[in-house]
């Protein structure tokens, strides 16, 4: 069963349903930079629908004769979605084929190829854009404006979506299993099992400080993170400046995801952190057996660009910016209690 924890904003005003078909949920990838133009690694835009990322990186394996390993995306993208992300394909001493070749009507499409120094890398992309669509809208419209001003404003806990547990919470029971039974897997079905059980920690540890209250509030020894950038810092003692920024959302309060290394925040908050894992004391030991480094995420995400439409047809339109590593469900449980329309999502993960 898929873990639930607590929402920050109390009980949502109405009940919807997402995913109908894969129009109502579009992810483009931004990646903020451009690819130089030369260099060894072929850089592929592609759209593709009701496919997952690993699937079509199959296909790009397939056409391109480049073993997966030398394939980089930046993130995993939903398979019941219209979504665009970037690959980079390895080509030295190859001879470049026919990307076109990757195309398939209502299934992939190329947009763009150029050619990049480096590959790719996970998480190295600026955003996503979203374009979601909410249908059977079941809620009073004053309440749902009230509500979306809010998250707009104020933002939503960070939470990893259950899209990383996989379906009824399957892969994080996988990943017990595994951690329990230590049998050998390919790399890309640990790295989906090393994942679930990272994010179960986090999520554990943010859902502590939602119910507490503060998963928004810089506290003495929070490690803090600036809004849209990776850079961090242990903020000792609070004071107006601190609450200043964090009330801008300038920086957010940060969360371990686990590994190994020491804890950078204060040692009461350190403390805190462990405590609220203390019951899951072997899945911490095994993420740092498997060479995990100790690194940091936002506990408060905050939409960019956050608009939306009530559509004639009853529907909602929902259009903002998230960045790497955000998941737009996260977002979509503080607004509405939302159904699936289309279950066959398969193992990507909106974020990406």
């Amino acid at each position: 069963m898929t873990p639930h924890w607590p929402r920050a904003w109390g009980i949502v005003p109405g009940s919807a349903l997402i995913r109908s078909c894969p129009e109502d949920f579009i992810v483009r990838e931004q990646l903020g930079f451009d690819p130089s133009g030369d260099g060894e690694h072929a850089f592929l835009h592609l759209q593709k629908r009701n496919l997952n990322s690993m699937d079509l990186l199959q296909r790009v394996s397939e056409l391109s004769g480049v073993p997966p390993r030398d394939i980089g995306i930046s993130g995993l993208k939903d398979r019941n979605a219209v979504t665009c992300q970037w690959f980079s394909v390895g080509m030295a001493g190859r001879a470049e084929p026919d990307w076109r070749a990757l195309e398939s009507p209502g299934d992939v499409q190329v947009l763009a190829v150029g050619r990049h120094q480096r590959k790719l890398r996970r998480g190295v992309h600026r955003v996503n854009r979203f374009t979601l669509v909410l249908r059977e809208v079941s809620a009073d419209h004053a309440a749902l404006e009230q509500r979306l001003q809010l998250l707009r404003d104020e933002g939503v806990p960070n939470y990893f979506g259950e899209q990383r547990f996989g379906r009824g919470g399957s892969t994080l029971e996988q990943a017990r299993r595994w951690m329990s039974g230590g049998r050998r897997l390919s790399r890309t079905k640990r790295s989906f099992y090393l994942s679930a059980l990272r994010s179960y920690l986090f999520n554990t540890m943010l859902g502590a400080r939602v119910a507490a209250g503060d998963w928004n509030t810089v506290l003495n020894g929070d490690v803090c993170i600036l809004q849209g950038t990776r850079s961090l810092f242990t903020c000792e003692l609070v004071d107006e400046d601190i609450r200043d920024r964090a009330s801008r959302g300038d920086i957010h309060p940060g969360l371990p995801l686990w590994g190994r290394g020491p804890s950078t925040a204060g040692p009461e908050r350190a403390r805190q952190q462990a405590d609220c894992v203390a019951d899951h004391v072997e899945m911490c030991e095994f993420l740092e057996g498997a060479g995990l480094e100790r690194s940091w995420r936002p506990a408060r995400m905050l939409a960019d660009d956050f608009c939306w439409q009530f559509c004639d047809d009853g529907s909602l339109q929902l259009d903002f910016a998230l960045g790497a590593g955000g998941y737009a469900t996260a977002l979509l449980g503080e607004l509405v209690q939302y159904k699936v329309g289309n279950l066959d999502s398969g193992n990507g993960s909106e974020q990406g």
